[in-house]
């Protein structure tokens, strides 16, 4: 459950989820991201940019380990995968 003013790795596995991505019960927010990032397309892109985007610009704290999956897991394949599109 998403507090008004955290966010911990199981909200955001449950965002995860609830979504759309196959996220394994248990675990860790890195694990969480790793899963979210396999087999991107357009739409699973886009869907973890809005994600991301809501989560960084709202006013809710985002934990430590949160942060830290979603700077070394999303965000850099994110990148790859524009970057992917724009060369092809």
């Amino acid at each position: 459950m998403m507090h008004a003013d955290l966010i911990d790795q199981e909200d955001l596995l449950g965002q995860l989820k609830s979504l759309g991505f196959q996220v394994p019960n248990g675990s860790t927010a890195e694990q969480a991201c790793e899963c979210a990032v396999r087999g991107l397309n357009d739409e699973r892109a886009m869907t973890l940019r809005t994600m991301v985007k809501q989560m960084y610009t709202s006013s809710a704290t985002i934990l430590p380990a949160v942060r830290q999956a979603i700077d070394k897991q999303l965000l850099p394949a994110l990148a790859a995968y524009q970057q992917q599109g724009r060369s092809a």
